[in-house]
């Protein structure tokens, strides 16, 4: 992948210059300051999902972690129903300066993924975040089983993992994060992207590439339906978003039974559904 070196922080003070994955140096004005001066920028690029030769989608996202970004996604939109359906993952240089990731999935997964295409052929698009139809828009997710908790003690220190995880959001000022924190209140990992929903395919890639099962998604974006589908379809039971919810997510959370909880900051957050998860809450 391409790297860029750190010249200066978005407050404009000297950081290090190391290479960082994700950022590039540019020049700028400053209100009422007469010389130039340079800073960082997050890198967005262009990302094709490829599936046993047949490219899916483009998405654009920040350029690395790319393989957890494509078995995340590949996860949340249920193209497979676990990770031991895919069978590798290549990342390699694409044109306009992106990234065309390959995978090599199932026959049984990549003949249903052919089949839904074929289905959405010829539908009038509805304009809803690049599906074809409003069937496709709105997915029924799976009803969870209430298999986990989260200790309330934990609660602060988890929110600071957010910050911790985003070295590239320092830098940039320009990135989410999503992490898995497990249930002793220590951090299993992290991912951070320029867009929301990558940081969390990321995530969910990560956490099925290491088996973190018990514990607690926390973002530091919105929650909005999205959110909330992808989390319930990889089996996530509870939910912390520092930002507000949509109804319809928690219409989303009610129905399939998640932990949903917004508007996180320290020393308070709103509960929406299912808080007999959060021991300590009350």
């Amino acid at each position: 992948m391409r790297e860029y070196a750190q010249e200066t922080t978005p407050t404009g003070a000297k950081a290090s210059d190391e290479p960082m994955t994700g950022a590039r140096r540019v020049e700028l004005h400053r209100f009422k300051t007469p010389e130039p001066v340079t800073d960082l920028v997050a890198e967005e690029v262009p990302v094709a999902l490829v599936y046993n030769g047949l490219s899916h989608v483009v998405m654009m996202a920040s350029p690395m972690d790319l393989e957890a970004f494509a078995l995340g996604f590949t996860l949340a939109e249920r193209i497979v129903p676990d990770a031991s359906h895919v069978y590798g993952i290549e990342v390699r240089e694409g044109c306009h300066g992106g990234f065309e990731v390959a995978l090599d999935i199932s026959s049984e997964c990549f003949w249903k993924l052919k089949k839904r295409r074929r289905a959405m052929e010829g539908r009038t698009g509805c304009g809803i975040c690049g599906v074809e139809s409003l069937q496709e828009a709105v997915r029924p997710v799976p009803t969870l089983e209430v298999t986990q908790s989260f200790d309330m003690r934990f609660y602060e220190t988890a929110l600071g993992y957010l910050q911790q995880v985003q070295t590239l959001g320092a830098a940039t000022g320009c990135t989410h994060a999503a992490v898995w924190v497990n249930p002793d209140g220590t951090l299993a990992g992290g991912a951070e992207d320029v867009g929301r929903h990558v940081a969390l395919d990321k995530l969910l890639g990560l956490r099925a590439r290491g088996g973190w099962n018990e514990g607690a998604l926390f973002v530091s974006s919105r929650a909005s339906y999205e959110m909330v589908q992808k989390a319930a379809s990889c089996g996530v039971e509870i939910l912390f978003a520092v930002s507000a919810p949509t109804a319809l997510a928690i219409e989303t959370a009610q129905k399939c039974r998640l932990t949903l909880a917004a508007f996180s900051r320290a020393g308070r957050t709103n509960v929406y559904t299912f808080p007999e998860r959060l021991t300590g809450f009350q």
